[in-house]
């Protein structure tokens, strides 16, 4: 591990050497104030850690003073500095004491008024408590359907709302729709026990070296007899095997849920009974596994179809997720034929089959080119009761500075979800390295403004500096006044120097990165602005149905219109690209499926137009080597799915057409031209990561 030694500073403050009477006490503040202004001036803006420490010191030298308005743009200055250090009870109690006349001041400055209002907002929000902290305790009173989720959420043993409903269906078979405080405690307790035993299954070495490192044991068999000798079937999230009994325990392979071809419950005639037995047949083994399981066998049955299913789905779609949901659902089963006494007890465990009857019923076939592009899928939302959209994506590259610590040189994948959320990825493994919060509102952009810095623009105004290291917020500029749409980085041989964010009412603000101040600010005169770029000394500025070409001041030079293909009223433009290397700007309209491209070096010739096959509209472009990815929904096997269309700058032609998300394709990103990431909508929530060409 990297040590980092934790520079020291030394400020002096004024002696004191004088009576303490009024007169002197208030030459000392003069005095200590204009030390640390002076400090303040000549600190240099990188060392925002220290100054924010002598804003603070200021800041509270002004409310000894008096001086309450000086002290709140001292502490507001924490914002830009470090905002972990912010007083807000303290600076709650000096904004409820205010007296009139400040507080009409404040009203007059805008940085004040708006420290003020969120502070009170704060503090009428009061943070609620995680349900995670709840002490949970069994439910006395039967139970509808609403209280149930609730119940089971807060239980800790599975979050998703549609997995839950399956179960109250499973628990209530034969039943009113009402589950009582008994049937809710057996099965809770029977939940509990089988997770215990399951972490208390003690396998001899030899075995523990015939399964992967992650690999284990979720399900036990009773001993019983097959045709591979006496032993326990064991259920990992991976295979089937047999513990073998007798002098010494050993493994005995039965099939990897992959290798599975088919699974069949009959009986086998034994003197002159019939005894119910598991046949399981794997592609690689010519003989047929079976098991006299007995009383168990509806139960494996059923369990073991579920797991094939879900790696099929998981294989198929690239979604290691459906594997984890699927062992879910066979537990749940097993605590349900556990916890229920009644005849239909299979039948009940059936309405938990989801990935089984879903093969059944209607196989989810991937087109052939959507399975040879689709690398991988993760979900940001697993483990959330329902699943987020994927409300943007960013990918940073990774370090190359020797002394970073492992897992900080990797590059990262950021997503940004609902309710300020954001997912971090290493973009090595596709593993979720960090999840943190900032603000509650929806994320709408991101950019990595430096190496050391992401920044997050917010539905609620702000825009949230990210520290890479730390993965915390530690600083916010506060400067928009509605939601912030877009932010973009300029860079000057090859090093960021300027940032430009916009928020929807029009505002343009350029940034100086390094010190966080405000460069300069335009207002651009149209209703709503909802992205900008920046190419040869321009900005792009979507604008409601029609681009403004302005210059970094804020004069507008050029205008890019849909007139040549007037709808009345006319439609307002969703996303925008440039194109520079082939002088094309690129756009999409709301509800339509066609792209239009203007020439960059002649706008006002009309724009060609590529209408896309079975296209219900496009809601995001990005541009990959020498060709567009463009993002949204439409028509695949009778259904509206997400869908992306990978199209030819040159011939102006798509040359793939992908398949993989349920809903809308809301956001995309490029991993270094080597790869696409796409992020859906609610209904699924999920990010692809797809091969480029």
């Amino acid at each position: 591990t990297r040590l980092i030694s934790k520079s020291v500073s030394t400020f002096k403050i004024p002696e004191i050497h004088f009576p303490l009477v009024g007169q002197c006490v208030h030459s000392y503040y003069i005095d200590f104030v204009n030390h640390l202004s002076r400090a303040i001036n000549i600190l240099p803006p990188e060392n925002s850690a220290l100054l924010a420490r002598y804003f603070y010191l200021r800041g509270l030298i002004g409310l000894m003073q008096g001086k309450l308005l000086n002290a709140l743009s001292d502490f507001q200055n924490l914002y830009k500095t470090d905002v972990r250090i912010f007083p807000t009870d303290l600076v709650r109690k000096v904004v409820e004491t205010l007296p009139p006349s400040d507080r009409s001041q404040a009203d007059h400055k805008p940085e004040l008024k708006r420290l003020i209002s969120q502070v009170l907002d704060k503090q009428r929000e009061i943070t609620k408590v995680d349900d995670h902290v709840k002490n949970f305790a069994l439910p006395k009173t039967h139970m509808q359907l609403d209280d149930f989720v609730k119940r089971i959420q807060e239980s800790g043993i599975v979050k998703d709302i549609d997995t839950i409903h399956r179960l109250f269906d499973a628990l209530t078979v034969g039943h009113q729709k009402q589950i009582d405080p008994e049937t809710f405690k057996d099965f809770y307790n029977y939940w509990k026990e089988t997770e215990s035993e399951a972490q208390d299954v003690d396998l001899p070495p030899a075995v523990i070296e015939r399964l992967d490192k992650n690999e284990c044991v979720y399900k036990l068999s009773a001993s019983v007899k097959t045709n591979k000798g006496v032993g326990k079937i064991a259920m990992t999230q991976k295979r089937l095997f047999l513990l073998t009994e007798g002098g010494r325990p050993g493994y005995e392979d039965i099939a990897t849920f992959r290798d599975i071809e088919e699974v069949k419950s009959t009986t086998v005639a034994f003197l002159l009974l019939r005894i119910p037995t598991l046949k399981i047949k794997a592609i690689s083994k010519k003989e047929v596994f079976e098991a006299n399981l007995k009383s168990e066998c509806d139960l494996w049955h059923l369990m073991v179809k579920e797991m094939w299913a879900g790696k099929k789905m998981a294989d198929d779609h690239k979604d290691p997720q459906y594997i984890q949901q699927a062992l879910t659902n066979v537990l749940l089963m097993d605590a349900v034929v556990g916890a229920l006494q009644s005849s239909k007890i299979i039948y009940a465990a059936s309405k938990l089959s989801y990935f089984d009857k879903m093969k059944n019923e209607v196989p989810m076939m991937v087109p052939k080119t959507t399975a040879e592009t689709l690398k991988h899928k993760i979900n940001p939302s697993a483990g959330e009761t329902l699943p987020q959209a994927v409300e943007f994506l960013l990918y940073t590259p990774g370090q190359l500075d020797p002394v970073e610590k492992h897992g900080d040189a990797h590059p990262k994948l950021w997503c940004a979800l609902d309710e300020g959320k954001v997912a971090v990825f290493d973009a090595s493994t596709w593993s979720k390295q960090h999840c943190f919060k900032v603000g509650s509102s929806k994320l709408k952009c991101m950019a990595m403004a430096e190496q050391s810095q992401v920044w997050i623009g917010s539905q609620d105004s702000i825009i949230y500096i990210i520290n890479t290291h730390s993965m915390s917020c530690n600083k916010q500029l506060n400067d928009h006044r509605s939601e912030v749409m877009d932010i973009i980085v300029q860079t000057r041989d090859s090093l960021s120097s300027e940032a430009y964010s916009c928020s929807v009412d029009g505002t343009v603000i350029a940034w100086n990165i390094s010190t966080l101040k405000v460069n300069h600010r335009f207002q651009l005169p149209c209703e709503t602005l909802t992205s900008i770029k920046y190419h040869n000394g321009r900005l792009w500025c979507c604008v409601g149905s029609c681009i403004l070409v302005v210059t970094t001041n804020g004069f507008i030079r050029q205008k890019v219109k849909m007139d040549e293909y007037v709808r009345d009223p006319l439609p307002s433009l969703l996303s925008f690209q440039l194109f520079p290397e082939r002088d094309q700007v690129w756009a999409s309209c709301s509800g339509s499926p066609d792209l239009y491209i203007w020439n960059m070096t002649d706008l006002s010739t009309p724009a060609q137009k590529i209408s896309l096959q079975d296209c219900a509209e496009i809601t995001c472009m990005m541009k990959v080597k020498n060709q567009m990815w463009v993002g949204g929904r439409g028509l695949s096997q009778g259904k509206i799915k997400g869908k992306i269309y990978v199209v030819d700058a040159e011939k102006r032609t798509v040359e793939k057409e992908l398949v993989g998300h349920i809903d809308t394709v809301k956001a995309l990103c490029s991993a270094e031209d080597r790869y696409v990431l796409s992020g859906s909508g609610k209904e699924e929530g999920k990010i692809a990561i797809w091969k480029v060409e």
